[in-house]
């Protein structure tokens, strides 16, 4: 690799860490309040908090690094092309061609690291992600101990707890269970325990009232109790049979038998292909950022008012591409023999990209095709 282009790409790659870096942070903050409101509030600790950020940080990372990528190319060339680097390269007889060569080795870079993220690291976070819900969601102690606030770990049953004293104890507490569509019980009780046995999770009400309301001839009976128990992990259990996720596979695990993913994810084969071919085509995409962020900068030349028309028209040109690529998915999810147009806005982008590149490298072709054109 020549001098010049171990310089240009550590440029790039530094600025590319940087933008990265303030790209994850920004989004992070945002996700952060939300989650931390939400875990908190539901009993858990920072640790879970902190896991949970952990988890959600490769998704995070890959959403961010074409932009990152983008902005990084546009941020160098603009500055070798104020300070006239790139100018006093093409004078000596650099082509774009060559300038091109640095950009074209980063862009490659990220799209590794990218390829890595979509197809392993993403989804084995995402999968760990769910089985964590999972068990914060059965975990009933902690969904039930917050105090004055009408809970609802489910939408048949509604729990409320006046204040929890320091050693545990639950004091006037109220439970509404709708489970029977045909009876709904309501118990409550002055105070009541929470008592753990292995997996199961069992309330102690102690001098309380149990009203049960038959809804067909809308009879009333009550019965007061000194104490009553069951077992209230049976409210929280779901009898939703556990479907695959096909975002929670790795790509290896794509690449099976589609027909039983489509039977045990409950996804179409087109799906199954769009999910596939997104994480193969969005990788390649952030190669074709980094080339038009630098052809777009390297043909507007040198402009004493700076290359914000340049920097815009690159940034149209890859909201352009974007909004095909969704466009196309969809496309691709009715119909899975459709998938070779999850690479078409690469392709685009390759092909405007080796377009610029050829007027940068000849810039009178139309002043030289207008005189062929007037002698003949």
């Amino acid at each position: 690799m020549a001098k010049f282009d171990r310089y240009m790409l550590s440029q790039l790659l530094v600025l590319f860490g940087f933008f990265a870096l303030v790209l994850v942070a920004i989004f992070w903050i945002n996700r952060a309040v939300v989650l931390f409101d939400r875990l908190i509030g539901d009993g858990q600790n920072a640790l879970v908090f902190l896991e949970f950020t952990a988890l959600g940080l490769p998704k995070l990372i890959a959403t961010v690094l074409p932009i990152a990528t983008f902005a990084a190319c546009v941020y160098v060339t603009n500055r070798m092309t104020s300070d006239s680097e790139l100018t006093v390269l093409q004078a000596t007889g650099a082509s774009p061609w060559k300038l091109a060569r640095p950009v074209l080795v980063f862009g490659l870079c990220v799209t590794l690291g990218m390829a890595t993220l979509s197809n392993l690291l993403v989804p084995m976070a995402q999968e760990q992600l769910r089985e964590r819900e999972r068990d914060i969601a059965q975990n009933v102690t902690a969904r039930l101990l917050t105090e004055g606030t009408f809970l609802h770990p489910t939408e048949q049953v509604t729990f409320y707890t006046r204040v929890i004293d320091d050693d545990g104890v639950l004091r006037d507490v109220f439970l509404s269970d709708r489970r029977n569509p045909d009876e709904g019980i309501i118990y409550t009780a002055a105070e009541a325990y929470l008592v753990r046995n292995d997996e199961a999770t069992t309330l102690i009400m102690v001098d309380g009232l149990a009203q049960r309301l038959e809804r067909d001839g809308l009879r009333l009976a009550t019965a007061k109790f000194a104490d009553f128990s069951f077992d209230i992990s049976t409210l929280m259990r779901s009898n939703e049979v556990a479907m695959v996720r096909i975002n929670d596979l790795t790509t290896p695990a794509l690449l099976g038998s589609w027909r039983t993913l489509e039977e045990q994810s409950g996804r179409s084969a087109g799906a199954i292909a769009e999910e596939l071919h997104t994480r193969i085509a969005q990788p390649l995409f952030c190669t074709i950022a980094a080339l038009i962020g630098f052809t777009t900068l390297l043909i507007g030349g040198f402009s004493r008012f700076g290359v914000w028309r340049e920097i815009v028209m690159a940034f149209g040109l890859l909201i352009l591409l974007d909004g095909l690529r969704g466009t196309l998915s969809s496309t691709v999810v009715d119909n899975a023999a459709l998938w070779p147009l999850m690479y078409l806005p690469s392709v685009l982008g390759a092909a405007i990209a080796t377009l610029m590149l050829l007027h940068a490298a000849n810039p009178g072709w139309r002043a030289r095709f207008k005189r062929q054109a007037v002698t003949a």
